[in-house]
């Protein structure tokens, strides 16, 4: 189980940040590689036409970042990240894009082990700066647009782990709804990196979580997070 860091690898030194880009859509994958092989700092080192291809693709390639469609005909982006972060802990950070917010596909995604994920009409600035955060920080991807789609699933009643939470634990929660870094948040609270990431990890167990994307939906849909908090 990790904090939701991303991997020592990605970036680092100075390098690129390498993405397959996984569309079942020709044109689609083809335009996605064109914008991103244009960053300097990115670089599409595999293209995939459906989720099957996604295993293959990683072994291969090693990519810090795969863009996932999330619907494809035989291996959809939600199984397809189930696999991947299934595989490994130490699995590369999926971004899944979509055509509809609300679809209750991207809902699915995130809890499979997806980082976060984009609308295939946003502005190419926002996909850089999704797969940039997933590459470089701990921090949530567009933190408002995952509380609209986790709001829409809100349990009935809370949860065993949610009445388990200390005060702490539910200040270092909402700072990480909120988008906040490990650092950032320690700042906010006034307590170490370390003390973050200790009760981090006790979050994450709690809840069942293997990231703080799946912790800060899950949290939301338990109750642990109202809107007011990020």
């Amino acid at each position: 189980m990790t904090t939701g860091a991303a991997s020592p690898a990605a970036g680092g030194g100075g390098g690129p940040i390498r993405v397959v880009v996984v569309d079942d859509d020709e044109l689609v994958r083809a335009g996605l590689a064109a914008i991103l092989t244009a960053q300097p700092d990115l670089e599409v080192v595999g293209l995939g036409a459906d989720g099957v291809d996604v295993p293959r693709l990683v072994a291969r390639t090693r990519p810090h970042v795969v863009l996932l469609d999330v619907r494809m005909p035989r291996i959809d982006g939600i199984e397809a990240t189930r696999l991947l972060t299934r595989a490994s802990d130490r699995a590369p950070a999926v971004v899944v894009i979509t055509t509809f917010e609300s679809d209750a596909a991207v809902h699915d995604a995130l809890l499979a082990g997806a980082r976060g994920f984009v609308l295939k009409r946003a502005a190419p600035e926002e996909l850089f700066a999704a797969i940039r955060t997933v590459a470089r920080t701990e921090s949530l991807v567009f933190p408002a647009a995952i509380r609209r789609v986790a709001t829409r699933s809100r349990a009935p009643d809370p949860p065993r782990w949610v009445a388990q939470l200390t005060d702490r634990e539910r200040d270092v929660l909402a700072q990480v709804a909120a988008g906040a870094t490990n650092a950032e948040a320690a700042a906010s609270l006034f307590v170490s990196v370390e003390t973050v990431k200790t009760h981090l990890r006790s979050l994450l167990a709690k809840s069942g979580s293997r990231h703080r994307t799946e912790l800060v939906v899950r949290a939301y849909e338990a109750g642990a997070l109202t809107v007011g908090d990020a």
